[in-house]
């Protein structure tokens, strides 16, 4: 297990951002659990931990690699990534999923996306990747490059190796495997809960 899963384990049952039961996902199939990061609004502690962890991730590319704005698309992780971009000091981006039609217009809110801007793109989970492609897509038509995409949660369904086959570099502060076997552990949720996730994902 990494360093950072027992700790977004912990946030994320006690703010109530991981669900377990049976849930119908975007892909129209049936999760065994479900996370949803807003409600990490409800419980400011359990924010700062994720937003820590992430910084903490992030830190040591900034001293290795030229990135100066953190970008997410909303709305989950645009919940956590202006927390993430006070920690760094750096510029925060957050990419709206449809363009705004009145005042300022465009998919753009926050800091300008520019050409040549070397921007890291920051999401709440990762399942196959499809939506990170949707949410970075703008910033590309605008000349800014982005390599390095982190999140969360990665839900072990084939994203991550999506993205980096087209070239991103994919990190996740935890995978939901680590999660459910720090969870077990702490006696948080109960052995069947956790291998029915184990199950799901191996499927």
């Amino acid at each position: 297990m990494n360093g950072y899963a027992e700790r977004v384990a912990g946030a994320l049952f006690r703010s109530g951002c991981i669900k377990f039961g049976s849930f119908k996902i975007k892909s129209g199939a049936i999760s065994p659990y479900y996370i949803d990061m807003a409600r990490l609004l409800s419980s400011p502690k359990d924010l700062c931990i994720i937003a820590e962890a992430a910084a903490e991730k992030i830190m040591p590319l900034l001293s290795s690699e030229k990135i100066n704005k953190l970008a997410s698309i909303e709305l989950k992780g645009a919940v956590i990534a202006p927390s993430i971009a006070c920690k760094l000091d750096l510029p925060c981006i957050i990419v709206r999923k449809e363009s705004k039609a009145y005042g300022v217009t465009g998919r753009i809110a926050g800091a300008d996306a520019a050409e040549g801007d070397n921007i890291l793109f920051f999401d709440d989970v990762v399942s196959e990747g499809l939506s990170k492609i949707e949410g970075v897509k703008p910033l590309q038509e605008l000349g800014a490059n982005v390599k390095h995409l982190l999140v969360v949660v990665n839900r072990e369904q084939g994203g991550k190796e999506n993205l980096e086959k087209i070239g991103f570099k994919v990190d996740a502060l935890a995978k939901v495997s680590e999660i459910v076997d720090s969870l077990y552990q702490t006696g948080s949720i109960s052995k069947e809960q956790m291998e029915k996730v184990l199950s799901y994902i191996k499927k």
